[in-house]
């Protein structure tokens, strides 16, 4: 594969209460996408060991033996097909600590190399999961990206420092779905992805449960925040995208997006001696 170009296959499905089924997918998608020359693979929140709070209620008595054994067969696939993964799980921690929700990083070996857990939370999260508090970049094919999750989005300031550490690619994973109906996040979701990939020139994979009901499907957005492509709501699906660091595209704040992140908040020439600038109540 040439330098800067990084084929990434997006996957959703309706993750679930069982371990098993939901791993029988993961393993499904991840064949499909070794054979469509996908270098990664990546899966939405949770998508290996369900999500606490909406697919069963807490952890008393779940099967981490059982999680464990799973992870390791999607390891071992990894392996096989020579293929990167972004994960979607929960990471168990010592107790009384509650567990992360976090993306397992594997490698074309089967290591896992990183994880990332999830830094922002919402409310219910706390209640049963410990946010993490750092950043997992890694590099494919020359592409330097970053692994999110879901609520993280809700906070510019980590991709303006993703931005600062030269990240190209975000690889953000969500879990909206098994709702009641549609939401305000047909409206939001997608839409603030975009603005944070077009404002920090990011290409984005963005995988969502697709558990009915889900207010918005998984897309794939560029640097100049279009989305390229899109699953369909509510249905499993894969697409394979293509961040090509050498493409050219729309960027209207060239030469200004760094002057403004150094705290520079206006273009122009400074201070102007003018007594017509410094009356700001009239015409």
């Amino acid at each position: 594969m040439a330098d800067g170009v990084l084929k990434v296959a997006t996957c959703q499905f309706a993750v679930g209460a069982s371990i098993t089924r939901n791993s029988r997918i993961i393993g499904e998608f991840m064949g499909e996408a070794g054979r469509a020359g996908a270098d990664l693979v990546h899966f939405s929140e949770c998508a290996l060991s369900g999500y606490v709070g909406t697919d069963f209620p807490n952890f008393e008595g779940y099967d981490w033996g059982l999680l464990r054994r799973e992870s390791e067969k999607v390891m071992s696939l990894a392996a096989e097909l020579g293929i990167w993964v972004a994960l979607g799980s929960t990471h168990r921690l010592t107790e009384p600590n509650k567990p992360h929700n976090s993306l397992y990083l594997i490698n074309p070996k089967g290591q896992i190399v990183d994880r990332y857990d999830k830094r922002f939370c919402t409310p219910g999260d706390l209640r049963r999961m410990t946010p993490g508090n750092r950043f997992v970049d890694f590099v494919i094919n020359g592409a330097r990206c970053s692994l999110l999750i879901c609520f993280d989005l809700r906070f510019p300031e980590l991709y303006r420092e993703l931005y600062k550490r030269k990240i190209n690619c975000i690889i953000q994973s969500f879990y909206n779905a098994r709702q009641q109906g549609p939401s305000i996040h047909t409206d939001i979701m997608r839409q603030t992805m975009q603005c944070r990939a077009a404002t920090n020139r990011f290409w984005v994979s963005m995988a969502n449960s697709s558990g009915y009901y889900s207010p918005y499907p998984s897309c794939f957005i560029r640097p100049d925040g279009k989305i390229v492509r899109q699953l369909r709501m509510n249905r499993p699906g894969m697409m394979v995208n293509t961040v090509d660091l050498n493409v050219r595209l729309y960027d209207p704040m060239a030469g200004f997006r760094d002057m403004a992140v150094a705290g520079d908040l206006s273009n122009g020439p400074g201070t102007i001696d003018d007594p017509r600038t410094r009356d700001t109540k009239s015409l």
